[in-house]
């Protein structure tokens, strides 16, 4: 018994020993990960994490500047360690988005912020209607265009994706209603992963991701002012405006074609 005990305890310090040096070797990758992730920031990140920051002639030269995963701990400090030669660096100033604020929305902006209502006879919403959501929501079916706005100004809009493999067949009657490879709103050949229904009651209208991101932008802009009607939002008239200059911008980038797409 004694014999099998020396066994078991010799084997146990192997095995320990074993696991000290695994995690010895983590350790030390861990640290060289830490030393590359820490110096790169959203205002100067690093080159080495971020190869497609670098010109097509430097790629070549740091091809192989980097973390590598190594099984020993030196090798780990190396890769971080290595650095590229500043001769065949092109160091690219990193630009800074900085912003300016225009008194003359802040003071429209301020103007309706004591009074906060959806009319949109204020100066506020009248240049934002004009400037943003009336171009964001103009598509070709101008009739449905107006449907298309007046729900989002009720709150009364649907959005739902659409199960590409179980998609039904669009009859002849409802071809204004678009389907799933045509939008009801541009008329244009898209293939439409949503739809969207006019309040409790209605058709469905499938909608191209385009169309879907002009839709959803207006509706963000109109969440956001509601919760400062109902007295939710707690920031200083500062940070609601620049949100709101935000939500405007969504708009105009949203109106001018660019959109996300899911990855994956």
């Amino acid at each position: 018994m004694v014999r099998e005990a020396n066994v078991k305890q010799a084997a146990a310090e192997k095995q320990l020993k074993e696991a000290q040096g695994k995690i010895d070797v983590l350790q030390a990758e861990v640290m060289a990960l830490k030393t590359l992730v820490l110096t790169s920031t959203p205002s100067s990140p690093n080159r080495q994490l971020h190869p497609q920051l670098q010109s097509s002639g430097t790629r070549g030269s740091l091809k192989h500047v980097g973390h590598i995963r190594n099984k020993s701990a030196s090798g780990a400090f190396a890769a971080a360690s290595t650095k590229p030669e500043l001769s065949s660096v092109s160091i690219q100033p990193v630009a800074k988005e900085d912003r300016e604020m225009d008194s003359i929305l802040f003071a429209e902006f301020l103007l309706w912020r004591e009074h906060p209502s959806l009319d949109r006879s204020s100066a506020f919403l009248s240049r934002i209607y004009r400037e943003d959501i009336g171009p964001c929501l103009t598509f070709t079916r101008s009739e449905l265009s107006q449907l298309v706005q007046s729900a989002v100004e009720k709150n009364s809009l649907t959005i739902e994706p659409v199960a590409m493999s179980a998609v039904p067949m669009v009859k002849a009657s409802a071809i204004e209603c678009g389907g799933p490879k045509k939008c009801a709103l541009s008329g244009l050949s898209r293939l439409c992963r949503h739809r969207i229904k006019l309040g409790d009651k209605g058709s469905y209208y499938y909608i191209s991701p385009s169309s879907r991101a002009r839709i959803t932008a207006v509706c963000n802009f109109f969440t956001y002012i509601r919760y400062i009607q109902q007295g939710l939002v707690r920031h200083d008239a500062d940070q609601m405006f620049w949100e709101v200059m935000r939500l405007r911008r969504e708009m105009t980038v949203a109106k001018l074609g660019f959109y996300l797409t899911d990855q994956g």
